[in-house]
């Protein structure tokens, strides 16, 4: 859609920078005006060549490394968007881009991005007329649309398979009650709630980073609930954390998965074998090792995580594993052939903000938009 939009007026020139030439050349094709190019963002020579040669990168890459592409564009003198949270990495180089007389625009995508706008134009709309918020909760998930939420994960993949599983790993802060909450990253599946938007969508939503200060950003400082938080379908969370329990979400270089010409792919029973430290490559054997890193007892979700499981292939001597480096690539290999949107196929974007009101006159009431 961003690539679209840029080439409607016929004046842009645009380049479509990917890891893979064929990625990008199979969007660059679509219009012309469009250039695919190859570009690895750790080269930094060629990714500072690319930056200066344009007046604006928009970094759509995984947030960890918005950081490198912004000291490109400030070395350049070039501007940079990105749809990302600002990073400590990315708030170190604010005095950097002021020198050098660019802007770095963050946080401007869905979430965060459009959800900011919405939020302060009630939030505003409220102190215009002489009320406070006492109490603000936002939700929001990029989804497949029900029809086609058919995996057991009820996600499907638009962009970085890698991104959506970091975030995965992030810690969680904010305000609940008065109370400041605090959830490490290994723990922020279980902290997973149902979030009620209409009784057809059976929702979940769990904290996203830190959104203690947004308090101060938003200006409602009365708010004794401060949280902003991401939204998925019921039976996302139990699946998600049985693969962080299984240590899929290691980024740690393995040699046996070290990417190579001459390697073949490996069964991937062998590769949960390895990962779970079990004698037995069998799947049986490996399915009864994956059920002890279960969280619920709920017994049907239980039973829907190992379908899961099974569905995947993770377990199996007759799917390949693609050598990917790490176990946390060598599963964004796996997910992405399964679960990316097909053809025809839709997304659909579910966003709720909830605020409790203090009005003028004392009265309180209930907005959501």
């Amino acid at each position: 859609p961003c690539l679209e939009y840029l080439m409607r007026s016929g004046n842009n020139r645009v380049t479509i920078a990917c890891r893979r030439l064929e990625k990008a050349r199979e969007l660059s094709d679509k219009y012309a005006g469009a250039t695919g190019i190859s570009l690895d963002v750790e080269d930094d020579a060629a990714l500072e060549a690319a930056v200066a040669a344009h007046d604006l990168t928009i970094s759509l890459i995984p947030y960890t490394q918005h950081a490198r592409v912004m000291k490109a564009a400030i070395k350049a003198r070039k501007h940079v968007v990105t749809t990302s949270y600002i990073s400590p990495a990315m708030e170190e180089l604010d005095q950097a881009a002021r020198d050098a007389g660019i802007i770095c625009m963050n946080e401007i995508g869905l979430d965060p991005g459009i959800d900011h706008l919405y939020a302060l134009k009630i939030i505003n709309e409220v102190h215009a007329a002489g009320g406070r918020i006492t109490s603000f909760e936002s939700f929001c998930g990029g989804l497949p649309a029900p029809e086609d939420s058919n995996n057991p994960l009820g996600y499907k993949f638009s962009w970085s398979a890698r991104g959506v599983l970091l975030a995965l790993r992030n810690n969680a802060r904010y305000w609940q009650d008065g109370n400041l909450v605090e959830i490490q990253g290994k723990d922020l599946m279980d902290s997973a709630r149902p979030i009620y938007i209409y009784p057809a969508f059976a929702t979940v939503g769990y904290g996203n980073r830190d959104s203690s200060h947004y308090r101060e950003r938003y200006n409602i400082p009365h708010a004794r609930t401060c949280v902003r938080g991401t939204m998925r379908y019921q039976g996302f969370p139990e699946f998600a954390k049985t693969l962080v329990n299984m240590g899929f979400l290691d980024d740690t270089p393995q040699p046996h998965l070290a990417a190579a010409d001459s390697a073949a792919p490996l069964p991937w029973n062998t590769v949960t074998a390895q990962l779970l430290g079990s004698p037995s490559a069998d799947p049986a054997d490996l399915l009864a090792a994956i059920e002890s890193k279960i969280d619920t007892q709920d017994p049907e979700a239980r039973k829907r995580v190992l379908h899961g499981i099974k569905w995947l292939g993770i377990t199996s001597p007759d799917v390949a594993a693609m050598r990917r480096g790490t176990y946390l690539d060598v599963l964004c290999a796996r997910l992405e052939e399964l679960m990316m949107y097909g053809p025809g196929e839709r997304d659909m974007i579910l966003l709720q903000h909830k605020f409790e009101v203090e009005n003028a006159d004392g009265s309180t009431n209930t907005r959501t938009s």
